[in-house]
């Protein structure tokens, strides 16, 4: 059977997905983080509710990149390279998208996403390692994030632009386009071009102006040519730079953002456009540990589907809820030891803490008064777990991983600091989970959403983190975790210490005094955040708001 068969045929059209990263499953390097796994939480939950979307990426064949910690805790990155015909299907269309004045031929690779009720969403990975492309244009679509701002702009024509015209030469009826991220914004332009109907959605996650990618004109002339008249993209994307962010939001019927603060923050940034809030989620099988699991599917069948019967987790015995808990936090502790970090304590508590190494994620804050942690954990003893990746190019990302092994050594004998390397979903699984307590500490209001604290809730782990994101809409003090510093305003300085009151005067002594007291917060993770903080959820909201109108 041709690949191209094993695409349904939608007679409404298909709402079409496109993001720089998809995280599909392990093994498959088509991620660098969140953004990523976000994405493919989208996509395996429209599988899950029988959502006629289709997914479109590149397939970045070498990866984000592999992370290896060197002596001292320098960051070394490698080609994390994958094959994409082990996991996917070959598709027969190619299309040619004009860059720099050449030809360059995008063919593309098929991946489904099955759901456990039969259901199934594809997947198109955009690719130019094509023999009739120029040698330069072969890695186009090879490396995440990679290369200069010249081959930044060339990925992001091929995403946009070249998946477009890929949709068109597969014959998919496109109802609606959604823009995950501005990377994509371009498709708002071919889509146009085409005299297309079709809605366009655009959901942006970064409420700083910095974050956005912007191109000099000069670099957009160089590669995209006559594409677009100038005036018309100065118009659009700003008059300065081609700002990919304002682009997309110009060319939208409907924009969000990812919580309900950062639709705030980003209708201030951009007050001629209205931005609603579609809070974010994650996908509940992909991000429960099998004994948990195991505990859900005992009591109720179907909540993987219809996550708010997490609400009765009352109904579950507190010895069932501790036991599922060990089980998970004994494989992190397996982990840890495998991949050559010490040796941990079943008896002591875990505090959780990973994420994207930059300055903004504050992963020092913890570690802001070394002494001050050596006196908490003389009295109550505690374990800290860590992980993330640098971006190659983020200098002081990749000093603050140094820092942190450089702590580490600093509090050997007094409190275990383990840092695991080449963090990834499978990691990331085992620390949500394995983890008694989740650490989240960004400087406000950075935090577009953060969804790291919402898998942790799906394990009965509650979260110590700043009130930004979405843990403003989860924080219910001391019933699902706790809030870091009331004032978002304040400085490193004030935030620190009220991360160490919190942590001496409330959650340390609740875990190590009062087991029953701990049982029921992880059930108000479980019972508040859970049942709320899902990508069914999500995907709903985004049916029934933005896709089906």
């Amino acid at each position: 059977m041709a690949a191209e068969q094993l695409i349904k045929h939608e007679p409404n059209g298909r709402v079409a997905y496109f993001s720089m990263e998809i995280a599909l499953e392990r093994g498959m390097a088509t991620y660098a983080g969140g953004l990523g796994v976000l994405a493919g939480d989208v996509m395996r939950s429209a599988a899950d509710l029988g959502l006629p979307m289709i997914g479109v990426t590149l397939v970045s064949r070498s990866g984000y990149f592999k992370q290896v910690i060197q002596e001292g805790g320098r960051q070394l990155e490698l080609p994390d390279i994958w094959r994409p015909d082990a996991y996917t299907h070959p598709l027969g269309a190619k299309v040619v998208v004009h860059l720099e004045g050449r030809p360059v031929w995008v063919g593309a690779w098929l991946y489904l996403v099955s759901s456990s009720r039969g259901t199934s969403v594809p997947v198109i990975l955009l690719d130019t390692n094509l023999a009739e492309n120029h040698a330069e244009d072969r890695g186009l679509t090879d490396s995440l994030y990679g290369g200069d701002a010249s081959y930044r702009l060339k990925q992001e024509a091929v995403l946009g632009i070249g998946g477009v015209r890929m949709l068109r030469a597969l014959a998919i009826r496109v109802r609606c386009y959604h823009m995950n991220e501005g990377h994509s914004a371009l498709l708002g332009l071919e889509s146009h071009r085409g005299g297309e109907q079709a809605r366009r959605i655009f959901t942006t996650h970064t409420p700083v102006e910095a974050g956005h990618d912007q191109f000099p004109y000069p670099l957009v002339m160089q590669v995209l040519g006559d594409y677009c008249p100038l005036d018309e993209l100065k118009d659009l994307a700003g008059a300065e730079k081609l700002n990919m962010t304002r682009l997309a939001l110009s060319l939208a019927d409907y924009i969000n953002g990812v919580a309900r603060r950062h639709a705030d923050v980003s209708q201030r940034m951009f007050p001629e456009y209205k931005i609603r809030a579609v809070t974010n989620g994650v996908h509940p099988m992909t991000w429960t540990s099998e004994p948990m699991r195991e505990l859900y599917n005992r009591h109720w069948p179907g909540w993987h589907h219809s996550p708010e019967l997490l609400m009765r987790v009352e109904y579950i015995p507190s010895a069932d809820i501790w036991n599922a808990h060990l089980s998970a936090k004994g494989a992190l502790i397996r982990l840890v030891r495998e991949l050559g970090g010490p040796l941990l304590d079943m008896h002591v508590p875990i505090l959780g803490y990973a994420r994207r190494m930059t300055a903004y994620k504050r992963a020092n804050l913890l570690f802001s008064d070394l002494n001050r942690l050596k006196s908490i954990a003389g009295v109550q003893p505690f374990q800290i777990v860590l992980a993330g990746k640098a971006h190659p190019q983020d200098k002081e990302g990749k000093r603050i991983i140094e820092q942190l092994h450089q702590h580490a050594q600093a509090l050997s004998g007094a409190v275990n600091v383990a840092f695991i390397p080449d963090y990834d979903m499978e990691i990331a699984l085992a620390m949500v989970s394995g983890s008694d307590v989740w650490l989240n500490t960004p400087m406000p209001p950075q935090e577009a959403s953060g969804t790291s604290g919402m898998k942790a809730a799906f394990n009965g782990v509650p979260n110590l983190s700043i009130l930004d994101g979405w843990w403003l809409e989860g924080c219910i003090e001391g019933i699902t975790g706790w809030a870091i510093g009331a004032d978002a305003q304040a400085t490193d300085e004030v935030h620190a210490a009220s991360l160490y009151d919190k942590l001496e005067k409330l959650v340390l002594p609740l875990w190590h005094g009062d087991r029953d007291g701990w049982i029921n917060l992880m059930k108000g993770a479980i019972g508040r955040n859970a049942n709320y903080f899902n990508s069914q959820r999500m995907m709903r909201h985004y049916a029934a708001e933005a896709y089906l109108l």
